[in-house]
């Protein structure tokens, strides 16, 4: 295999929001018949269950309508938009965004992370990753090949904390780790990092002199009443952080492809530089949409979090009324991460028997970091209904197939 041939072979997509998974791929041992029931992809969340927030259509007409000054941005988005967005960003993250110089829109909040990665990862440098955390950051530091350093993350046995180890994270960056890149809330495991964790981030990164990514993207969507602690508005170095953002998630507005990075202006010039050689700009009649976003009538966002967190209260007392399996409660975001009960067939079997027999996708652990051989990841923004009779099938599964 040649390297170019061997890069894209780390960037398998079977598991990725919205693909299928080959059943071809593996001869299923079946127990038992098909568990009827309508199928449900936890992959990513169901828009037609959370529709877009209010306006959206009629911003993005409205944005057609304005024409080629509104189809032909500049490459790092409208001017209009990025002041717009960096006012609102400013607000929310509480720190100073200039609309010109540090803040760019990119195609989606994966266009941010790829073109974030690309300004600062290259060949043989070593990036500090926490796992388990977002499938991409792994697979975008092998492709701009970097080096990963894993970092842990003991989610399931801290107690009132994310559960970073600190001493790894450090280790890390003595080991000459230059950037380090986490999502806050994690993904898969939906935990929300302390005030008294992100300080300690903070002082590690100012210490050793190291740039930080950090993935906001479920920000607006906490339970609980938790308090969230922004990266950037801590005591760090500006010119070292980028902050990743977008409507794609809680807003629903993923279909139209819009994400956000702000911070360091070198670093958003380099953004830019390389987002003009891969997809020019965001969508410019998408960009239109962004004027809604953090505009939602009043009450929109306490009912959407709040409906959220009722299929999540449903969904983690049914994982846990089973016997072996183990789940931590989200405390952001719509993603549940549970551990598996010795299984009579491995993981990647179980994920391709669910949709098999019961017609639900979920993703597979591994996809996280190679060691969550026995969890899985499920987006539960789906009607309600519809995602309690999918984890019933699933539980069902899992008690024919346990060891």
């Amino acid at each position: 295999m040649s390297v170019i041939e061997e890069k894209f072979a780390k960037l398998g997509v079977d598991n990725a929001p919205g693909q299928e998974i080959l059943q071809q791929a593996v001869k299923l041992e079946l127990k038992g018949e098909n568990i009827p029931g309508r199928p449900v992809d936890f992959s990513h969340g169901d828009v037609d269950a959370f529709p877009p927030i209010p306006g959206a259509l009629e911003e993005f007409i409205a944005g057609v309508k304005r024409g080629a000054v509104q189809a032909y941005t500049e490459y790092r988005g409208g001017g209009e938009s990025r002041a717009d967005v960096a006012k609102k960003l400013a607000a929310f993250a509480g720190v100073k965004i200039c609309p010109d110089s540090q803040i760019i829109i990119t195609p989606g909040t994966q266009g941010a992370l790829f073109l974030a990665m690309g300004a600062t990862v290259g060949r043989g440098d070593k990036v500090a990753i926490v796992q388990p955390d977002y499938f991409a950051n792994r697979k975008l530091t092998e492709f701009f090949d970097g080096e990963m350093l894993p970092v842990g993350l003991d989610y399931m046995g801290a107690k009132d904390r994310a559960g970073i180890d600190l001493e790894q994270l450090e280790g890390a960056f003595k080991a000459g780790a230059k950037l380090f890149l986490f999502s806050n809330p994690n993904n898969p495991a939906g935990v929300v990092y302390t005030a008294t964790e992100m300080l300690e981030i903070a002082s590690l990164a100012k210490k050793y002199d190291v740039t930080v990514i950090a993935d906001e993207l479920y920000s607006r969507q906490i339970y609980d009443g938790r308090k969230y602690t922004h990266f950037c508005a801590l005591d760090v170095d500006q010119d070292k952080v980028i902050t990743i953002i977008g409507p794609s998630k809680m807003e629903s507005v993923s279909g139209y492809r819009l994400g956000v990075a702000f911070g360091s202006p070198a670093l958003i010039d380099r953004m830019e530089k390389l987002q003009a050689i891969v997809s020019l700009r965001a969508a410019g009649y998408c960009q239109a949409v962004l004027k809604n976003w953090f505009n939602e009538p009043a009450g929109w966002v306490e009912d959407r979090i709040a409906r959220h967190q009722e299929i999540r209260d449903e969904l983690l007392g049914m994982f846990r009324a089973v016997d072996g399996v183990a789940v931590r409660a989200t405390e952001a975001g719509s993603y549940l991460f549970p551990r598996l009960p010795k299984m009579s067939v491995p993981l990647q079997d179980f994920i391709k028997i669910l949709r098999a027999q019961a017609g639900v996708t979920v993703t597979p652990g591994t996809e996280f970091g190679p060691q969550f051989t026995d969890s899985f990841r499920l987006n539960f923004s789906q009607d309600r209904q519809a995602a309690a009779d999918a984890i019933r099938r699933v539980i069902e599964l899992i008690g024919r197939y346990r060891v």
